[in-house]
């Protein structure tokens, strides 16, 4: 079988805060992702959301390198949307539009 995905996919557990993108009502979840690549992430859950769902994403990284430099740690932030919902958890495909910044006191 071929492999499809374009970018390379790392297992690895990190904590990822998420917040639904709708008009209705702002809804935050704390979850962890079970795999990320530079397209995406799998992120655990037993909750159900519909494919297209739209989400803004934090996603807290531990770098040691990244703490040494600066003193802080790491924070990817982008927006992104459910591709795929399984019993164990979803699938996101973010955006183009990915920001890393440093968090300070954590």
């Amino acid at each position: 079988m071929t492999e499809r995905r374009q970018y390379e996919r790392f297992l690895i557990e990190i904590p990822a805060r998420m917040e639904t993108i709708s008009t209705n009502k702002k809804q935050v979840f704390e979850f962890q992702t079970m795999d990320i690549s530079a397209a995406g992430a799998f992120i655990n859950t037993t909750e159900q959301f519909p494919e297209e769902t739209r989400f803004k994403i934090n996603l807290t990284v531990p770098s040691q390198k990244i703490k040494d430099l600066t003193g802080a740690k790491s924070l990817i932030e982008s927006e992104g949307n459910v591709v795929r919902s399984t019993p164990t958890g979803m699938a996101i495909q973010f955006d183009k539009n990915c920001r890393i910044m440093g968090l300070r006191g954590l």
